[in-house]
């Protein structure tokens, strides 16, 4: 194995390990449970009521459904990471 097949080897097992964390993130929102990576912040579900809207193309009043929502919700050490940019 050379260097790049090294490299080649470990980005591939990266990306499963990435994917997994998404998946266990997405089911763990899915069953209403927060998730929170401290520093980064944390990731919840939300609701939205029903509201009236208007169709653009017709200005037609038209009835929004409810719906649930994520919400992400930035932490304190990202927050300052982004400030000091």
């Amino acid at each position: 194995m050379n260097k790049q097949e090294l490299i080649d080897a470990v980005a591939s097992t990266t990306g499963e390990a990435i994917d997994a964390i998404l998946e266990d993130v997405t089911a763990a929102v899915t069953r209403g449970e927060t998730v929170q990576l401290i520093g980064f912040g944390s990731f919840s579900t939300g609701a939205r009521a029903e509201r009236t809207g208007r169709n653009p193309s017709t200005g037609e009043t038209i009835t929004i459904p409810a719906a649930k929502t994520v919400k992400f919700t930035a932490g304190k050490g990202f927050k300052d990471a982004v400030d000091a940019a």
